[in-house]
């Protein structure tokens, strides 16, 4: 901790626009009011944004900076105070590094595509980003290592929309794609929906930052890698602190690892072959809520129930009911989350004739009732 008499002044230059960055913020919250030891400096910045004026005048002790261009990093240079950076641009080498680990991020995603059954997977990135580049080495490398086929983006100099819609089409289907961070992903999902892509069934995508608000925006909503933002702005400030102390800090990386994915419709799917199979997904994904049953689902299809009912329970897991009632009993879970909705009104909203085959569904599937569920979530 540090020992000088009155508080040090640090200066935060992190942009507010994004998710990751306001979770580096809330982590060096987190271990300025345990610890108490700064007065905090943090002027309203844009990613990549030139360094504020006020910078060159200021008489602080100390910066964590998101340091991504040569004009920030001379900036920072300049005034010869302890630094941590909390970007992977690295334009400014001779001071500590704490980030998030890219290629643990990559190998995240690449298991959970796995895992859904897809052996063709796909990567969309940012190349003028280090982050990005990291990302996209470590996933080919992971492809390579579990033996699926792997495919890059490799947009031209002028990237265009129509580029990617292009590359997506010549894909061979169904493929899981992993996109360099949320806003890539959606961008991915806007030309899936241009060229009539079903997602997942067809392109399964999986963004990083998990940016709630970007990732519930999306349609479908986004599944995504969540980085541990908050406990990298918490080591900074830890680093920070020791250096303010005069203890040596050295100028090395310091990588933190994802939490873990959260899942949402984008990759809320088994890869598929069968079209049958895949179309009665789509449809149960779909209009699961709206009440129907196994005999809606065939009529879209051409092909007779016993056979239907065979192919869907070797390729899913499950019967079409059990689909059926799964789909409805994850919207469940999210209204009790995110609502203060009655089980009463929560079960025509979901499919459910009465609540009371909602509660004993629920409890089947789940071991606890609706109530135990929404009080311990809450």
């Amino acid at each position: 901790m540090t020992t000088q008499s009155r508080r040090p002044a640090v200066a935060l230059l992190i942009e507010t626009s994004n998710s990751y960055a306001r979770g580096l913020l809330e982590g060096i919250i987190s271990y300025v009011r345990a610890h108490d030891p700064w007065s905090i400096w943090l002027p309203e910045q844009r990613r990549g944004e030139s360094p504020p004026e006020w910078l060159a005048r200021w008489q602080g002790d100390g910066i964590i900076a998101r340091i991504e261009t040569a004009e920030i990093a001379r900036a920072v240079a300049r005034k010869r105070l302890p630094v941590v950076d909390v970007s992977a641009a690295r334009p400014l080498s001779t001071v500590p590094w704490v980030e998030t680990d890219d290629a643990a991020i990559a190998r995240l995603a690449v298991e959970h595509l796995v895992e859904r059954g897809f052996r063709r997977l796909a990567f969309v990135g940012e190349g003028q980003f280090n982050w990005s580049r990291y990302r996209q080495e470590a996933f080919v490398t992971e492809c390579e290592r579990v033996g699926v086929n792997c495919h890059v983006f490799q947009p031209p100099k002028k990237s265009t929309p129509e580029a990617l819609k292009r590359w997506l089409g010549q894909l061979e289907k169904p493929v899981g794609l992993f996109a360099c961070y949320d806003i890539k992903a959606q961008q991915v999902l806007d030309a899936c929906r241009e060229l009539d892509l079903a997602v997942p069934e067809q392109v399964a995508v999986l963004g990083v930052d998990n940016d709630p608000l970007l990732c519930n925006l999306c349609t479908p909503p986004l599944s995504s890698v969540v980085p541990d933002a908050n406990r990298t702005g918490y080591l900074a400030a830890e680093l920070l602190d020791r250096m303010l102390a005069g203890h040596p800090v050295p100028a090395q990386a310091h990588l933190l690892p994802p939490l873990g994915v959260e899942t949402r419709h984008s990759t809320d799917i088994l890869a598929i072959e069968d079209s049958d199979v895949a179309a009665a997904l789509r449809i149960i994904r779909e209009r699961a809520r709206d009440g129907i049953d196994v005999s809606d689902v065939l009529r879209a299809l051409p092909v007779s129930r016993r056979v239907f009912e065979t192919k869907f329970r070797k390729l899913v897991g499950r019967t079409p009911h059990e689909e059926i009632v799964r789909v409805r009993l994850q919207r469940v879970q999210q209204l009790l989350r995110e609502t203060d909705l009655s089980i009463a009104e929560i079960a025509p909203r979901v499919g459910f004739n009465h609540p009371e085959y909602l509660t004993v569904a629920f409890k089947r599937s789940f071991g606890i009732t609706p109530s135990q569920f929404r009080r311990e979530k809450k």
